[in-house]
């Protein structure tokens, strides 16, 4: 169903968990988004505000009938249900389900209402629900899976489902005590899933004329040639600012293609020199803005760069600006147990003096063990994990030297958060051990399951997070091809990588790092 947008070129790498992984991708435009672009887009909007057995949520109706008009004017064909029933929802979403089965297009489908969770399951609230306890939402409400299941069978080329309906429980006394909001649900193929908030978190109706979230999206939907990703990192970010981090909206990622509201003009790939002056113009501004303390510079970058190749570091310097600022962020709620969901796990920076860690490397190609490489903290400061084998990492875990010489610009090889379907890239230079030569690198990282892993140390609940790319150095060019195991609340370093790099058809390394011990101080 999806084309790949990954077409390779040359490049040059040598890489472990010490070492650095330098290549470069270059991402043409697919097929797949022009496609997009020419396609059918459909929407559902429903806004549900005059509950008959709650309270009123005085801005879903106004949410929902401005969203209608804002993805009229974005060139949808939209149908807009206020105030529904349960039978009038159900039998809305059915027929929606089929109009985007037979025409093969973009579908959205947007709610403001109540919803809430039961047993793992999200349920969208009418306004004749009448609850008394939590299991009179199974017949009371109407399951968000039915919905997702639905689109799935559908198999047109994307989905959005944009969930505006994490409020706080409405109904009785004995099911308030309950998990609150939404439940954490990871997005089928093909389809973006977004929360006004956080899993088990609950949503700010709005003092003004439109709620919090619905407000924020509606701006950033309407900026020129913002990628749908992007408008959902845009309102992520200004609704944690706003509400000073009581809000933080959630979203999980299957999309393989890129989408617009407002797409550009004409699609075409950018030439190598184009790409070598965006990249350098971005480097310059995150070299300017790296070592900064207020939150302001690094709110200023993911606004112009959402989606960027220091996007993942800025977010870090900016969740530790606005901490020293007392920014009270909230937490999401566990997700142990949930079968929709393999969860999310925030990255672990706290690295301390005396952390070890010892791999042992196997050549994949004769089965031959290598010899072990060990490090151990020796020192931190405020951005940087030195230690004691020369080994100097980022607090993410990204190298920026290693032992035997080679150095690297800032890149991003591992996110501030880790949840299924989470993609990002980066792109980086990086020098020769000899130091005679540098090359530049992108990587497209993409976190593609999370699944039980046992090594020597034992067993761990890791993410597995697979790499393509490549690097171009003056004299040669390799391929890289990596898969790489992190359980960061588990281990604060990677627990196992396996990486294949080829020159042409030559296979220049082949090799697999797994953890054989380790120890946090």
């Amino acid at each position: 169903m999806m084309i790949r947008r990954r077409l390779l070129q040359a490049g040059m790498g040598a890489t472990s968990l010490f070492l650095p992984l330098p290549w470069v991708l270059v991402r043409a435009q697919s097929d797949g988004a022009s496609n997009l672009i020419r396609a059918p887009k459909l929407a559902l909007v429903i806004g549900n505000g005059g509950y008959k057995e709650a309270p009123a949520l005085k801005n879903a109706l106004n949410d929902a009938r401005a969203m209608g008009e804002a993805l009229r004017a974005l060139k949808f064909s939209v149908s807009v249900a206020i105030d529904a029933d349960r039978r009038r929802m159900q039998t809305t979403i059915r027929n929606f389900i089929q109009t985007v089965a037979a025409s093969q297009g973009v579908a959205m489908f947007y709610f403001a209402g109540h919803g809430l969770q039961l047993a793992w399951r999200n349920y969208l609230l009418p306004v004749d629900a009448a609850i008394d306890k939590p299991e009179d939402l199974r017949t009371q409400g109407v399951d968000v899976d039915g919905l997702v299941k639905g689109l799935k069978k559908a198999a047109n080329p994307m989905n959005l489902i944009i969930l505006d309906a994490c409020r706080e429980n409405p109904f009785a006394k004995d099911f308030r005590s309950r998990a609150k909001g939404l439940s954490q649900m990871d997005a089928p193929p093909s389809t973006l899933l977004a929360y006004a908030t956080s899993p088990g978190n609950v949503a700010s109706d709005g003092e003004g004329t439109n709620g919090l979230y619905t407000e924020h999206l509606l701006r950033e939907m309407q900026v020129p040639e913002a990628k749908v990703e992007d408008v959902f990192k845009r309102v992520r970010l200004g609704l944690r600012l706003k509400s000073g981090g009581a809000q933080i909206p959630g979203e999980s990622t299957s999309l393989e293609e890129d989408f617009w509201f407002m797409p550009p003009e004409r699609l075409r790939s950018l030439t190598e020199e184009e790409k070598e002056r965006e990249f350098r113009d971005e480097l310059a501004q995150w070299e300017k803005i790296r070592a900064d303390k207020a939150p302001g510079p690094f709110e200023r970058y993911l606004r112009r760069y959402p989606g960027g190749r220091f996007s993942e570091l800025a977010q870090l310097q900016l969740d530790r600006a606005l901490a020293r600022q007392g920014e009270k962020k909230i937490t999401i709620a566990s997700a142990e147990g949930n079968p929709f969901s393999k969860g999310t796990v925030s990255a672990n920076t706290a690295y301390r003096i005396g952390d070890s860690y010892v791999y042992r490397v196997t050549d994949l190609r004769t089965g031959a063990e290598m010899p072990q490489r060990n490090a151990t903290v020796e020192r931190i400061t405020d951005d940087e994990v030195i230690f004691g084998n020369g080994l100097v990492t980022d607090l993410l875990g990204n190298s920026l030297r290693v032992s035997d010489g080679p150095r690297y610009s800032p890149r991003q090889q591992f996110p501030t958060e880790y949840a299924m379907g989470r993609h990002w890239h980066s792109r980086f230079t990086s020098s020769t051990r000899a130091g005679d030569d540098e090359g530049v690198t992108d990587i497209d990282a993409r976190i593609v399951a999370r699944e039980k892993i046992t090594v020597p140390a034992g067993t761990f609940d890791a993410f597995r997070i697979e790499y393509i790319g490549a690097t171009v150095f003056k004299t040669r060019t390799t391929q890289v091809r990596v898969k790489r195991w992190v359980a960061p609340d588990q281990v604060r370093r990677g627990i196992a990588v396996e990486e294949t790099i080829t020159d042409g058809k030559r296979v220049v390394l082949a090799e697999r790092q797994e953890l054989l011990s380790f120890r946090r101080s």
